[in-house]
Order: C-alpha cells, then sequence, then structure tokens
C-alpha cells in the first residue's frame, strides 16, 4: 500500500484553480496540520489503493477498516472567528470640578475604551450628587454646588470658559444646537448649526436658567453644564455631599447608556475581520443575539493577565488575549440592545462570521490527504467500491462545523469520499 500511494504522490497532477469566492478566503493557517494528520490516519487504516487517479482496479479488501465515507455537497459555507469578549456600555466620562486649566482637560468620548472629562461647577459645597446608575439626559441637572444645578447639555467639547454674547467657537455652536433640541429657542429665531453668541441665544440661556430655578442672565458661567457627548450613564460618585467643590476635583465617572461589546481579537486575526462583519452573541445565560462589528482597532496592545476590566467602566478589557500576546480592540453593536439585559462588564462569547461562500463543493476537513509540495487530495469511492483519489485546490474553511470548500476536476456533489470513523 506504501508502495501505491507514493506512486500516487509522485504523479498527481496540479490541483484545480481555486474556486471564485462571493468573499475571498481568509482562512488557512490550520489546513497543513490538519491535512497531514488526515494523511497519516488514512496510512494507517493500510486502505489499499490500486490506483489512486481513477484507474478502475479495485483495493485488496482489509480487515477491521477504521474508516467510514461522507458524502459531497453542495452549499452555503461561512468562515468564523471565535473570541471572548465583554458586555457592557459604550464611552466613559469623567466629570471634574473646573479650574484655570479647566480648556486642557478635553478627551474623546468615543468607542468602549475612551474617555472625556468634562467640567463641573468650581467653588462651594457639593449639596447635591447623583446616584450609580442614574441617567441623565440633556436639560436635567447632573449635581448642585451650593444649591445651584449643573446641569447636562450634549456635546464633544468640554466646557472651558464662561459663554456670553458676541463670543463664536465649538462650544457656542454645541450651545446653540442644545437650546434649539430643548425647545428653548425656535429653529427660526436660533440656526442650531450656528457657532456665534447671538441675542437668541441670550434668550435660549434664560429659558434654560429659569426652567432651572437660577438667575436668568443670559450667559452661562464656567461650571453651569457640563457637556457630554450622549446621555450620562453614572457608574461612579467621587465626591461627597458637604464636601468642598475642590478644582480639579473628579466629580463622577459616567458610561453612554449604548450597549456595546468590546472583544480583544489576536493581532494577527485583525485581517481576517471588518467593519459589518455579523456577530452572534452568546450571552451569559447561554442566549444567543446578533450584532455587527462597529470598528476594528489598527493599534495592537499587550494586555495584562488580568482578563476583564473591573466593573462600573464602559464594555472593554476582555480574555482575547494574555501572557503578553497583542491584541486589537474590536467593537460591536448588538442588533437588538433590549436582547442584552442591563449586565455590565458580563463576560460573553462572540462568532464573528468573516466570510461566506455560496453553491460551494463542500467536504469535511478530515476527508483532506496532504501529499507532497503543498498539495491535497481526497480518497472517493466508486461503483464496485473502488477507491481513486481526485486533486483539490482549497477554499475558505468553516471552522464550527469542519468543513472546507474544494474546487475539482471529477468530484461532485453526491460523491462519497473516505473519512476517519468516529
Amino acid at each position: 500500500m506504501s508502495e501505491t500511494l507514493s506512486q500516487a504522490t509522485a504523479e498527481l497532477p496540479s490541483p484545480a484553480p481555486a474556486l471564485p469566492n462571493d468573499d475571498p478566503p481568509r482562512r488557512r493557517r490550520r489546513v497543513i496540520a490538519i491535512g497531514v494528520a488526515v494523511a497519516l490516519a488514512g496510512i494507517a487504516a493500510g486502505l489499499g489503493v490500486a490506483d489512486p487517479f481513477g484507474d478502475t482496479k479495485a483495493a485488496a479488501p482489509v480487515a477491521s477498516d477504521p474508516t467510514s465515507l461522507a458524502t459531497v455537497t453542495r452549499q452555503s459555507l461561512s468562515s468564523q472567528t471565535q473570541v471572548n469578549a465583554t458586555l457592557g456600555y459604550s464611552g466613559s466620562y469623567t466629570v471634574v470640578v473646573p479650574s484655570a486649566g479647566a480648556a486642557s482637560q478635553g478627551g474623546s468620548g468615543q468607542g468602549g475604551g475612551g474617555s472625556q472629562q468634562a467640567s463641573g461647577q468650581a467653588g462651594g459645597t457639593f449639596t447635591a450628587l447623583p446616584a450609580v446608575g442614574q441617567v441623565f439626559t440633556q436639560g436635567q441637572p447632573l449635581y448642585s454646588v451650593s444649591l445651584t444645578p449643573v446641569v447636562l447639555l450634549y456635546g464633544s467639547t468640554p466646557a472651558s470658559r464662561t459663554l456670553s454674547e458676541g463670543m463664536s467657537g465649538a462650544d457656542v455652536q454645541q450651545l446653540n444646537a442644545d437650546l434649539v433640541a430643548l425647545g428653548d429657542v425656535s429653529k427660526t429665531d436660533l440656526n442650531p448649526t450656528s457657532d456665534y453668541f447671538s441675542s437668541a441665544t441670550a434668550a435660549g440661556v434664560e429659558k434654560l436658567q429659569a426652567n432651572l430655578g437660577v438667575t436668568q442672565t443670559g450667559s452661562l458661567t464656567l461650571g453651569q453644564v457640563v457637556f457630554l457627548p450622549t446621555a450620562a450613564r453614572v457608574t461612579t460618585v467621587s465626591a461627597t455631599l458637604g464636601a468642598p467643590a475642590q478644582p480639579g476635583a473628579s466629580v463622577v465617572q459616567a458610561t453612554s447608556t449604548t450597549r456595546a461589546v468590546i472583544a480583544q481579537l489576536d493581532a494577527t486575526e485583525q485581517s481576517e475581520v471588518s467593519v459589518g462583519d455579523k456577530v452572534t452573541i452568546t450571552l451569559p445565560n447561554n442566549q444567543t443575539t446578533p450584532g455587527v462589528v462597529s470598528t476594528v482597532g489598527t493599534v495592537a496592545t499587550t494586555p495584562s493577565s488580568g482578563g476583564a476590566g473591573s466593573g462600573g467602566s464602559s464594555a472593554g478589557g476582555s480574555s482575547g488575549g494574555s501572557g503578553g500576546t497583542p491584541t486589537i480592540e474590536v467593537d460591536i453593536t448588538p442588533t437588538d440592545p433590549a436582547a442584552t439585559g442591563a449586565l455590565d462588564q458580563a463576560p460573553v462569547t462572540v462568532t464573528i462570521t468573516t466570510a461566506t461562500v455560496h453553491d460551494a463543493l463542500v467536504v469535511p476537513v478530515d476527508a483532506l490527504l496532504a501529499l507532497s509540495a503543498g498539495r491535497f487530495a481526497v480518497e472517493v469511492v466508486g461503483g464496485g467500491d473502488i477507491h481513486h483519489l481526485v486533486p483539490v485546490a482549497l477554499g475558505l474553511f468553516d471552522d464550527a462545523d469542519g468543513l472546507v470548500q474544494v474546487t475539482a476536476t471529477g468530484l461532485s456533489a453526491g460523491d462519497r469520499v473516505v473519512v476517519p470513523k468516529l
């Protein structure tokens, strides 16, 4: 048998050209090891192959055959990557009491690991603080200093100065947009995209101040408002009631209210995952819900071996890599956020569909025989129990189901191929 298989290897023609895919194959790393293992299993089985490429001589019967047969199919096939992740909320924001250097306190409030520092009112004493888990939307007081409320408004530029008539800038533009959104001034009176503090802006500020029950000055003193990109969900309260509001002191930490899943993917697999890839999220209760990849990181980091981050922060820091393995962050948006429940910093598993082909010729991975020069074949059993080898070119791998796309001349759906017996 070994002489016959050696002869088959020597005479094996070049594999058929690769099958065109709907999405180019992106998983190849394990095929050599799998094929070699299968080839060894086939040799150990002692199957006689009289003419490996289609001659009609039947193989000699072998006792205690440790192989069985599988059917070649034509079907859709998907390649998937599975990784551990953390379910929580996107964004990470810190609200601090403003100081003379408040203009330098800005950061980014995007993504699962970003943070933004926003100013609060300086001086006085904390007289009202939020509770952990409380959610605030724009126009609502986040906390109070000396009985004066500090109101939340939406914007990516932190408050860094007193705003009054005649001024302009990005902070004024987001103030104009917020005043219109809150109904404190009409869109016909104030252009929400304008970055100029006009008399209409002043009128809107007076209306906002009236709603808050404070003196109507038409200008905003530094510390009267906190700008955050979205609604805020409080995760930590750093300040203490009755304590002085010291400049630069942290008041609260918060996240957005947007559900997010953050995975740390092995950096070597970055090219296999793209924005828009479909995802299946397996929740702690083993139920699944769909999602989609929203961002794929471009900077690799080496995580500590501590695993997931501590509670009260935005989603992130999963066990996608440890022990010095570089990883990239992959952000996933659940299709149905309500289906993810309300758990924060919960460990989940995500299965990312990285490629799909349709109407593909498919065989089990363990049907592959690895031959010389990186070539592969499958052992086909024809009429009269005649065995012969058919060279194949490999396409997409479905690791979850143990299948591989092949293209080959002389191989069709319905053919039977030899696989190890389970």
